[in-house]
């Protein structure tokens, strides 16, 4: 079996790196860190030009049609520039939409995303920070062709720049998929406090909130279904761009280790210093394994699937920080000053940590899935 990527993925991989050097370099993304939503509509229509935003949406609905393996080539890409924006929510919601929603939906939501247009998110987590859609509390109560959402969602990434919010709602027995326009009447964002800046996050409050029940993308278990499918392809794209900054910092530190001299001598022939550098080597050689495994057996609906996604997250998570760990300790006094980028890729390392689910969640899930194999 040929495990590498193929001419042509390595083609759009190698365009993306060109693309995000020039348009996303250091200074700019320092630059939108500083701002409310560290969004740059220029930047946005730039990817969206190069067809990224539509990567994995049909041809019929103006996207690429492409598999998540190609997918995982450009995030990593935009891991390595540690790009802000929307980019991984919007493929969550346009996930989501394409696997559960009815072709109108689809023609009304997915253009739109693919055009770049229409920026998205999903609201999905409450008061107990449960990753599990099922534990979803947010009331949503039916009135004639209405539903009116009342509750609270917390952690919702790039809510405030958001054309569309998916809510994830439950009413009595069964879990509903909302899609709410952003600035409906009773809809509240708040920003709160994130370790990554590059990256925003927002409590959002709905009070009241009336959505048509043509707005509604599934019910009960064909719902957990889309949303279990939709938010493994985000836990991939997620896991590959965790990937792309690991390789930044492991290439950031072999080239510090060459140059940093100590006595005369370069620091990087000291054994203590090479061994950091091995061990970021193996752990990013083995997240980018589990992150390509994962990517192809999500495409092609493998059983294994849902293993794959939870061994690349749960890798990735413990991998990410500690390839942070060691390239700063490899740099000493520089790596901890803001002056230097590293503080960039380990703070948005330790924010992914925790997105989609930290290791210990997915150590538990794939526990889960053990036990539901040998019960069967």
């Amino acid at each position: 079996m040929d495990f590498d990527l193929t001419k042509a993925q390595k083609l759009l991989q190698e365009s993306a790196r060109t693309l995000l050097a020039r348009e996303c370099p250091h200074e700019r993304v320092r630059e939108l860190m500083e701002t409310e939503t560290a969004f740059d509509e220029k930047l946005w229509q730039s990817i969206a030009e190069q067809g990224w935003t539509g990567l994995l949406i049909p041809e019929e609905y103006g996207g690429l049609s492409l598999s998540l393996v190609e997918m995982a080539a450009v995030v990593e890409e935009m891991g390595r520039a540690c790009l802000p924006g929307p980019f991984i929510s919007t493929l969550w919601a346009s996930a989501l939409i394409d696997v559960v929603g009815s072709a109108e939906q689809k023609k009304k939501y997915l253009e739109p995303i693919s055009a770049g247009d229409t920026k998205a998110t999903i609201a999905l987590i409450e008061q107990s920070a449960d990753w599990d859609a099922a534990s979803a509390r947010m009331r949503a109560d039916r009135e004639g062709n209405h539903y009116r959402l009342n509750g609270r969602k917390e952690f919702v990434t790039d809510a405030a720049i958001a054309d569309v919010i998916i809510c994830v709602a439950w009413d009595g027995k069964e879990i509903f998929i909302l899609p709410v326009k952003q600035g409906a009447h009773g809809l509240t964002v708040t920003a709160t406090p994130g370790i990554d800046a590059t990256r925003k996050l927002y409590r959002v409050d709905f009070e009241g909130v009336l959505v048509p029940a043509s707005e509604v993308l599934g019910t009960g278990g064909r719902a957990l279904e889309a949303i279990d499918r939709a938010t493994s392809v985000a836990t991939v794209a997620l896991s590959a761009e965790m990937l792309g900054g690991m390789q930044w910092t492991l290439d950031t530190t072999v080239e510090y280790a060459k140059t940093r001299q100590q006595f005369g001598r370069p620091i990087g022939i000291y054994q203590a210093v090479q061994h950091m550098c091995a061990d970021m080597l193996l752990m990013t050689e083995s997240a980018r394994s589990a992150v390509y495994y994962a990517a192809w057996t999500v495409s092609e609906n493998d059983p294994q699937a849902r293993h794959a996604v939870s061994i690349a997250k749960a890798y990735c998570s413990d991998a990410a920080r500690e390839v942070g760990n060691r390239g700063i300790q490899a740099h000493g006094g520089i790596g901890f000053t803001w002056e230097h980028d590293l503080h960039l890729y380990y703070k948005r390392a330790k924010g992914s940590e925790i997105m989609f689910g930290d290791a210990n969640f997915h150590r538990e899930q794939l526990a889960k899935l053990v036990v539901d194999e040998h019960t069967d």
